[in-house]
């Protein structure tokens, strides 16, 4: 009998693998974030930050150029949804399948994201980087403490940047087209 690979990947690392390869999918050209929801090892769902459904992703202001000119119709952060609820948003299931769950995040979610998964049940969430508003993060980690909520960076020896994330994710996009079949000539 042979022996086992040794170097496969646990479950935690396998879901951030996941979570960081469909940060791919974000549009967003400074910050792509995405969220994945397990339960005893089992993928609930997933999510990453996006428009709303049925908006248009080449008409609207990626560049939040309304920072500048005060034109708040031009900034993106009210339109994005972000990873954590889009995650939530996705699944189809009923609600109470969350209690319990462990969510796996790119980023340490925002207050609002914390507001969703304190509210859908989810028990344990492992971030890669912490979010950059301390005062946010201080809402957060009071809302999931009140809750019992367990959160832990993903590897706390580790401090991961935003360029490292997005350098990572883009490698795993980059290897992913690489092998992608190639579409169909349109003169067929």
């Amino acid at each position: 009998m042979s022996e086992k690979r040794k170097e496969y990947l646990t479950w935690e690392e396998g879901f951030m693998a996941l979570a960081m390869t469909m940060a791919g999918r974000s549009k967003d050209p400074s910050t792509q974030v995405a969220a994945v929801i397990v339960k005893d090892n089992k993928l609930i769902s997933i999510g990453y930050n996006g428009l709303t459904k049925g908006m248009d992703d080449d008409t609207f202001h990626w560049d939040s150029i309304g920072e500048i000119t005060g034109e708040e119709d031009k900034v993106k952060d009210p339109w994005v949804v972000h990873a954590e609820r889009n995650a939530v948003y996705n699944y189809r299931g009923p609600l109470a399948d969350f209690d319990g769950s462990t969510l796996y995040c790119t980023y340490f979610p925002c207050h609002i994201c914390a507001q969703t998964i304190v509210q859908v049940g989810i028990k344990k969430v492992v971030y890669l980087r912490m979010y950059a508003y301390s005062k946010d993060t201080a809402i957060t980690k009071a809302m999931f403490d009140a809750k019992g909520i367990e959160y832990v960076p993903y590897n706390p020896d580790v401090e991961f940047t935003k360029e490292e994330i997005q350098q990572t994710t883009n490698d795993i996009q980059k290897m992913v087209k690489k092998f992608s079949p190639k579409p169909p000539s349109p003169n067929y």
